[in-house]
């Protein structure tokens, strides 16, 4: 299995506890937070790793190298200081030809921490031939909810829904999904900005998102309350 991680943002809510860390990279419980989705993810199955960097990447790329102290192998596409989004991001590497990107991959946020059957994600997507997003019944406990999930399908997904409550959206995007270039390519043009929304939107509307629900919580260290959320949990086993 391939997992492509997202760590090109800016971390602007983490100002003032991790000044000049890559967010990924924050120190949790004595070890960069990077050390511990690595272990998670070597554990879960999967082989290789590509990270999408850019705010302070080469931080991420002295720390992690070629992934071998995990049982991987990994590489890096830098978009540079210019962000292109969550979207945008995944479109350019999809795009970048020395990688090599033609099959079905898993796609995860680099600031979470989850607890979820990979494989089991990554067999609910036939092994990569089709598009699947892990989702919470969440019902705003943890970060505003953004999905309708029913019959094994996430039939809406949209961020910043005022009636979120009002409309169904109790489940939220967990943080793990599975998407195939093709579907990439067809929603974000080459060279792109763009949101995740743009991809995962569309796919939910036409009845062509497929659901996992997960059943813990996830965790995050992008705000400080999540952090101190994971500090405490991974202190505590």
């Amino acid at each position: 299995m391939l997992c492509l991680i997202l760590a090109g943002g800016l971390g602007t809510r983490m100002q003032g506890v991790a000044d000049g860390t890559a967010k990924t990279l924050i120190p949790v419980a004595g070890r960069p937070f990077a050390d511990h989705q690595l272990t998670w993810l070597a554990g879960q199955g999967v082989t290789r790793v590509i990270y999408a960097i850019g705010h302070r990447g080469e931080q991420i790329r002295d720390f992690v190298g070629d992934g071998g102290r995990w049982g991987l192998k990994v590489d890096y596409v830098d978009e540079g200081e210019t962000l292109l989004g969550t979207g945008g991001a995944v479109r350019h590497v999809v795009g970048n030809t020395g990688i090599g990107i033609d099959e079905g991959f898993l796609l995860l946020y680099g600031d979470s921490y989850l607890n979820i059957d990979v494989p089991a994600v990554w067999a609910a997507s036939g092994g990569g031939a089709f598009p699947v997003m892990c989702v919470l019944k969440n019902e705003g406990r943890w970060d505003a909810s953004n999905a309708v999930f029913a019959d094994g399908r996430v039939r809406l997904y949209e961020k910043g829904r005022v009636d979120a409550a009002a409309i169904g959206m109790e489940y939220i995007d967990y943080g793990l999904s599975v998407l195939t270039p093709v579907i990439v390519r067809e929603a974000i043009p080459a060279g792109g900005k763009g949101d995740l929304t743009e991809i995962f939107g569309p796919l939910a509307a036409s009845g062509g998102l497929r659901g996992f629900e997960a059943t813990e919580r996830f965790y995050e260290i992008g705000s400080p309350e999540g952090l101190a959320d994971l500090e405490a949990l991974l202190t505590s086993t």
